[in-house]
């Protein structure tokens, strides 16, 4: 395997017992020392010798990104980026991570890019006003950049490290997400109530959706074929039916919006099960979350959570869903194939978002408050460890690669 890839098949299937497993963690809820528990050796495989897997921290208060070693569960260092970083991506087939640095909102933000071989900064690229989210094109190695304040999308060429155009959008635009046949890029306009349309062969806006108040999260079933959008102003999500050609299956189709979906007050993120049969919407301010049919765009219920749900994170294997409740200190479980709620963890204060490892096995929970990330192992559904990061981390992503 080269060293782009991100695949975890080529590692071996033997275990063993790191020497994390007899740590102690002081917390940064308060004085409290956890003593961790044995390992069990299914928890942590042993990876071959040139296996490599990092989890990136965007830490918004002090300028940096923690790197967090995921194959002896450790912090491996801080990175100085830019100011105010937000979004992390990383590329699915090369070994580079993009921080998106917002700025302070006068002047122009920028994209740093990390070398996840070396972990090391290895170019900015500048781009427009209070940037939020990049979104990775891996087949054209193109990125989409979301300029909040600018009112526009900076288009990345990621190999030559520098923005190639700009396309206008909605107001406020926030997030972008790219159809998995890569011909759509759905972008949210958060203080236009709209969602943009754009067409990624001509780079060229197709449709703008009106009518979704505070327009934020958005995801996109795997056929490409519909898009939901989180109305984050009110207590609806907008399914949207996306454009494509006429063939032999099926005549041709504009976007149109589809329905508006009542949910639960404050609608702030989706999460779509990896088969795309049904998401989960996390309501803020109705601590709940909503289950939404995708293919017929019924809401088949609503299921309280706990204090302030913000994010959630549907397993691998589309039979849990981990929901991180913002004003708890814990993450609440729902049974997909149960209807209801199954247990909690306790994690840091604050838990927003989270990322799995690789290979499933461990959940990597970012506490705003208490500035640290939770490890949560997924077999036992316990906490193993909090790691330090920065002041106010925010965002995660995870690298997984082999090195030559």
């Amino acid at each position: 395997m080269n060293a782009g890839s991100t695949t975890k098949e080529n590692h071996r299937e033997r275990w063993h017992k790191p020497s994390v497993c007899s740590a102690f963690v002081l917390t940064g809820l308060s004085a409290t020392v956890l003593s961790l528990v044995a390992c069990k050796p299914h928890d942590f495989p042993e990876y071959a010798a040139n296996y490599r897997e990092f989890a990136y921290v965007t830490n918004g208060g002090s300028n940096t990104v923690s790197v967090i070693d995921v194959v002896h569960v450790r912090l491996d260092r801080e990175i100085q980026v830019g100011q105010n970083p937000t979004g992390v991506s990383a590329h699915p087939t090369r070994n580079e991570i993009y921080v998106v640095n917002t700025g302070n909102g006068q002047s122009n933000g920028s994209i740093s890019v990390i070398d996840s071989e070396k972990n090391a900064v290895v170019g900015t690229i500048p781009v427009r006003k209070s940037p939020y989210f990049l979104e990775v094109d891996a087949k054209h190695d193109i990125g989409y950049v979301a300029n909040s304040g600018s009112n526009s999308v900076s288009v990345i060429d990621l190999r030559a490290h520098r923005e190639i155009s700009v396309i206008g959008v909605g107001e406020g635009p926030g997030l972008t997400r790219l159809s998995p046949d890569g011909k759509t890029l759905v972008v949210t306009n958060r203080l236009g109530n709209s969602v943009t349309l754009v067409d990624t062969t001509g780079k060229l806006v197709r449709s703008v959706i009106q009518g979704c108040p505070g327009a934020t999260d958005a995801v996109i079933l795997p056929d490409s074929s519909k898009a939901f959008v989180a109305c984050s102003s009110g207590h609806q999500i907008m399914a949207i039916a996306l454009a494509h050609q006429a063939d032999a299956n099926r005549p041709a189709r504009a976007d149109a919006m589809e329905a508006m979906l009542d949910v639960g007050h404050t609608p702030v993120q989706l999460a779509l099960k990896p088969d795309g049969g049904e998401l989960f919407v996390s309501n803020f301010d109705s601590d709940s979350i909503s289950e939404v049919v995708t293919s017929t765009d019924d809401v088949g219920g609503s299921y309280l959570m706990g204090s302030r749900p913000v994010r959630g994170l549907v397993s691998g294997d589309n039979s849990l869903l981990y929901v991180s409740n913002f004003n708890a200190q814990n993450l609440s479980m729902y049974g997909i194939d149960d209807g209801k709620r199954v247990g909690i963890i306790r994690v840091g204060d604050g838990p927003d978002a989270m990322a799995f490892s690789a290979g499933g096995n461990l959940l990597f929970v970012v506490d705003a408050r208490s500035g640290d990330v939770a490890v949560i192992r997924t077999s036992s559904k316990s906490l193993f460890t909090l790691l330090p990061t920065g002041r106010h981390p925010n965002a995660i992503t995870v690298k997984a690669f082999h090195t030559h």
